[in-house]
């Protein structure tokens, strides 16, 4: 990678003009002739210090220390372009080029300027040949322009996209052309696209697909459809100022924000046109005026009027030439329409933060920064701001005019700072610019804005179906919000859908799954709360999910289902919402039921810190004799994620409390289930004594039973404690016998740990090709499993082997990989393998020296996903014979 300037940066952006029409006409000459292009566009850059940064298709980005430089190198690429002998068939190749000077910093081999979309701007004006400067690219290369160069300054030019003025000038050298038509600006084609008063950021892949929509010929009316603060006006207008040239009789904007009677659109559009009406009607006088033109309509905030669409449609059967591109909360559902719904600004995960640099790539994150640098200009994403930016973003859902709010008050709170506050996200988000509509001003008035148009129905099942914090399947809506039936659900679900203030999702098996935003979810829990229906509609919302809990929670204990373990992720966030709404009621007969079903949901699916705390509350409730047994299975799953978090004394604690209660139920099974637990337990702190007592009756009782899977959880212990006291023979066989148990159990899952001691001893035995197998087969089904800290252990199990094999440094950055991941989810390695980890960790750390630290940071520094892949490669080489020890730095 070339050294990217950095700070002061003059960009250069190239195109070829004509190119599409050019590639039509000769594909293969145009093949040579691009490359050609490229070449002498790549000499001309170079040899004036620039970084050619990005090629997409014929346009170049390429980035220069200094503004003198970066004028130099344009100069010299269109001379040699026009030198140059090319193709009859692709003649002329005329390249229009232009040029602006901002602060920038490389990331990733690209450049995220704000800058950089007024270039691109600017780029679209220029003509074939022709070399456009900014104006702060001027300011600073016209003391040090090449010999015989000069300006013209073109005065000022309102740009496409739609921010202030820019004034543009012209590279003017006896050889190169000088003579061109006016700059393509809006002010060369009739409109009367606003002005706005900040950049317009990201949303290049949307802009692009609406002016591809309004280029069909089939496509005559569009609308463009999203919750309020989405964006739909900005991106409207980006998209009609982008086709202004496709329509000669102009691209009109219409708002519509400040009527209520639809028979009043008409009107609106005849002031923007300046049609006066005249004895024939204005509809008709529309028509006439129309006819023959080609132009293009931009009705804004077209919900409130919704009862106009029959005029619209009327209007565009009888003027063939004329485009209406809407924007609305709902479509219009008329004939030929085409919906393009616009989604919120794309987001980073906060769960799995990704780098500061990657972090500014983010759409969501670049308004924020650009936003937040208006107010404050020294802002900047650090390392140590970075989290809290990327949780900010993610909270107000991508929605732009929240992340623009949210963003205007950096100048008080840093985003640390903010972030806190955000627990309540509509009083917050005040203060937007008083230019701007009153709906537009404050998240709530936005949001209030689409409400107050539903009927009186939709606003009952809005506001209860903002109970849901993880979304609803019809099956759950009809359960919570339509307990007495007097509601029409699903024709209500659409018309929300339809009006902006829910989004429809894919969910499993084809069925349709229904989510707020979480801002709009918000506003409708204040209306739940002042209707006064807020008790009654939790309470329904968590009897719901507690049957659910209660129909999947012993199948998976039972089968360890991957669907059902979906099904439950999917349910998550309601479970979460059902099990804090139990807890602060003081239900405990549901907090004990609820929490103690999903406790395998959380082991299995690695939810363990966060499954220690709803149960260690749920234990906590008054004991009820009448609830014995499930304080009993509470008791037990508690003691039983407390062993695999690592803490040991309070997990025995805890299994031996639940013995009494068992005591009390009469149930032989749990009371023996929870005495192969606590066994468990005993193994993990190395009393193996112990553990074989608690575990000798219960083998014989399992076998009686026909329980294979805890019959397979006994022999995978006593094969563990075979291998600690040096058995191996023993150990393998008992091992062996728990996987082949656990499949026969149905729960493939459960042998991941029999597995793992298999690749153990043979590890320990020197017989590496065998220990490879085994952990091959761990990962598979670790992966199908999908808890984070079964995956950490297993990437210490492969770590175990290629220190084996000598390969330090992968071994190393494996370990520090695999304690990164457990410190972050609570959990911890057990004995007996903790020991042979650690000893194996102790020799490729001591093999590094010096460079230990380096290579722990490089593995604590990969993600999840490229570990894996590490892992099962080296596994893949041990397989194959091919590993071998890595040199030692």
């Amino acid at each position: 990678m070339p050294d990217f300037p950095t700070g002061t940066v003059t960009f250069l952006f190239t195109d070829i003009e004509g190119s599409t029409a050019l590639w039509e006409r000769d594909q293969v000459a145009m093949v040579s002739a691009v490359t050609r292009h490229l070449t002498l566009l790549r000499i001309a850059i170079e040899t004036h210090g620039g970084a050619l940064f990005k090629v997409v298709g014929d346009a170049v980005q390429a980035a220069f220390p200094t503004a003198p430089d970066a004028v130099a190198a344009a100069l010299d690429a269109q001379r040699a372009i026009l030198r140059e002998s090319w193709p009859e068939r692709v003649q002329p190749l005329r390249v229009r080029m232009a040029l602006h000077t901002a602060a920038a910093t490389p990331q990733e081999g690209d450049y995220l300027a704000p800058g950089l979309n007024r270039l691109a701007r600017l780029l679209t004006a220029g003509h074939g040949g022709q070399v456009l400067l900014s104006l702060a690219t001027q300011d600073l290369a016209r003391d040090g322009l090449p010999p015989g160069a000069g300006l013209r300054d073109l005065g000022e030019h309102p740009l496409r996209d739609l921010y202030r003025p820019e004034r543009v000038f012209q590279l003017l050298h006896p050889d190169i052309p000088t003579d061109f038509p006016p700059i393509r600006t809006l002010a060369t084609r009739p409109n009367n696209l606003p002005l706005q008063p900040t950049p317009f950021l990201g949303r290049e892949d949307q802009v692009a697909r609406v002016v591809e929509l309004l280029g069909r010929d089939d496509v005559r009316l569009l609308t463009i459809t999203g919750p309020g603060g989405v964006g739909k006006t900005r991106v409207a207008l980006q998209a009609a100022a982008d086709v202004l040239e496709a329509f000669p009789d102009g691209v009109w904007f219409v708002d519509l924000s400040a009527l209520d009677d639809p028979a009043l659109v008409s009107s609106a559009i005849a002031t923007v046109l300046g049609v006066r009406e005249e004895g024939s009607g204005l509809s008709a006088r529309l028509t006439s005026v129309l006819g023959g033109k080609r132009l293009l309509l931009v009705l804004d905030n077209f919900e409130r009027v919704i009862d106009a669409t029959q005029m619209v449609s009327d209007l565009l059967a009888q003027v063939p030439g004329v485009k209406v591109l809407v924007t609305s909360r709902t479509p219009l559902h008329a004939y030929g329409e085409h919906e393009y719904p616009l989604a919120p600004l794309p987001l980073p995960d906060p769960a799995h933060m990704p780098s500061v640099e990657t972090l500014s790539q983010y759409e969501a994150v670049r308004l924020f920064i650009a936003r937040a640098q208006a107010v404050k200009p020294d802002f900047a994403v650090t390392t140590a701001n970075a989290p809290a930016v990327a949780e900010i973003c993610f909270r107000l859902d991508g929605l732009p005019l929240a992340i623009e709010l949210a963003a205007a008050l950096v100048k008080m709170l840093p985003p640390q700072a903010l972030l806190k506050r955000l627990e309540q996200r509509l009083p917050l988000l005040t203060g937007g610019a008083r230019t701007l509509p009153a709906r537009q001003q404050t998240m709530r008035n936005a949001i209030a804005w689409g409400h107050d148009l539903l009927a009186p129905d939709e606003q009952t099942l809005f506001r209860w179906l903002a109970v849901f914090p993880g979304g609803c399947t019809i099956e759950a809506a009809e359960a919570v919000a339509n307990q007495d039936r007097t509601l029409d659900v699903f024709a209500g679900l659409s018309s929300l859908v339809d009006k902006s203030l829910l989004r429809q999702e894919e969910g499993s098996e084809g069925e349709p799954r229904f989510r707020m935003l979480e801002t709009v979810r918000e506003f409708g829990l204040e209306r739940l709360e002042a209707s006064g229906e807020g008790s009654a509609c939790r309470s329904r919302h968590g009897r719901y999910f507690l049957d659910l809990a209660e129909r999947a929670g012993p199948e998976i204990v039972d089968t360890g289902d991957p669907a059902l373990l979906d099904l439950l992720d999917r349910e998550h966030d309601n479970l979460r919402a059902a099990l804090a709404w139990s807890r602060d009621t003081s239900d405990h007969d549901t907090l004990l039921r609820l929490a103690g079903a999903l406790a395998h949901f959380w082991y299995y699916r690695g939810y363990l810190t966060e499954g220690r705390r709803w149960l260690d509350q749920a234990v906590q409730t008054p004991p009820d004799d009448a609830a014995a047994r499930h304080r009993a299975w509470a008791l037990t799953c508690s003691g039983m994620l407390a062993n695999v978090c690592g803490e040991t004394e309070r997990a025995a604690a805890l299994l031996t409390e639940s013995f009494s209660w068992w005591e009390q139920t009469g149930e032989a099974f749990g009371y023996a289930a929870a005495r192969s637990m606590l066994g468990g337990v005993y193994v993990s702190e190395g009393r193996y004594d112990e553990a074989a007592t608690l575990f000798a009756p219960n083998e014989a009782y399992f076998r009686d039973i026909g329980n294979e899977n805890l019959l397979a959880h006994v022999r995978f212990h006593l094969g563990v404690i075979a291998w600690a006291q040096g058995d191996d023979a023993r150990a393998r066989s008992l091992l062996q016998e728990a996987v082949e148990g656990y499949d026969r159990s149905g729960v493939p899952a459960d042998a991941i740990d029999p597995l793992r001691y298999l690749g153990l001893v043979a590890c320990g035995a020197g017989d590496l090709d065998a220990a490879a197998a085994w952990f091959g087969e761990m990962l598979t089904r670790l992966r199908q499993l999908g808890s984070r800290a079964a995956l950490a252990v297993g990437l210490a199990d492969v770590a175990t082997l290629v220190a084996a094999r000598g390969a330090w440094q992968p071994a190393a950055r494996l370990f520090a990989k695999a304690e990164a991941l457990l410190a972050t989810e609570a959990a911890a390695f057990s004995l007996p393998a903790r020991d042979h980890y650690e000893r194996a960790y102790a020799r490729a750390t001591e093999a590094l020296g010096k460079s230990a630290e380096v290579v722990a940071g490089a593995g604590r520094a990969l993600t999840l996903e490229q570990a894996l892949e590490e892992a099962e490669a080296l596994l893949e080489l041990d397989r194959d014979g091919d590993a071998g020890p890595a040199p030692v730095p």
